[in-house]
């Protein structure tokens, strides 16, 4: 299970920015550490409900992460191709990251095994990670969703810790 103060697993995984159906490119997280702190948001599902209210707190407060030099990736199990329609659909300002293998999620160890009692998917999650790739704040949720503005704002009120 990884914790605060673990190095961060590395991973590759495609990355959907969002401009086309196919707007695809190859993500490393190790080749993003050292530009400022990376928030890996997990969640279940594109297109659901919760997950779109979540991810739409995040684009409303992405100004105040970009001020902060953070960037913030959102990682579902979704293929890379729906997910660009979800970004396209919901006017997503920043990219999401496919974890169709479930590698990421295992290795995170953020695995809900049940969603409607059939399928596994990512665990609604936080990880910071500091610019060496350190976890430096850890959130898996463990029964309902927070309020999710409020939420993102102490999200956003971690990753200034980092950078004072």
């Amino acid at each position: 299970m990884v914790a605060v103060g673990d190095r961060a697993p590395d991973f590759t995984l495609p990355l959907a920015g969002g401009d086309a159906y196919n707007d695809l490119t190859e993500f490393q997280l190790s080749a993003a550490l050292g530009d400022g702190p990376i928030v890996l948001a997990f969640y279940p599902a594109a297109f659901t409900s919760g997950c779109t209210e979540e991810m739409c707190a995040f684009r409303d407060a992405m100004a105040q992460f970009n001020e902060l030099n953070a960037t913030v990736y959102g990682i579902s199990v979704d293929l890379p191709f729906a997910q660009n329609i979800w970004i396209q659909s919901e006017s997503l300002n920043f990219p999401m990251l496919s974890d169709w293998d479930h590698e990421v999620i295992n290795k995170y160890d953020v695995v809900q095994e049940d969603m409607y009692g059939m399928i596994e998917v990512a665990q609604r999650s936080i990880f910071i990670l500091d610019s060496d790739g350190t976890v430096v704040y850890k959130w898996v949720r463990d029964s309902g969703n927070p309020e999710f503005e409020p939420f993102i704002s102490e999200l956003r009120e971690e990753v200034a810790t980092l950078t004072k």
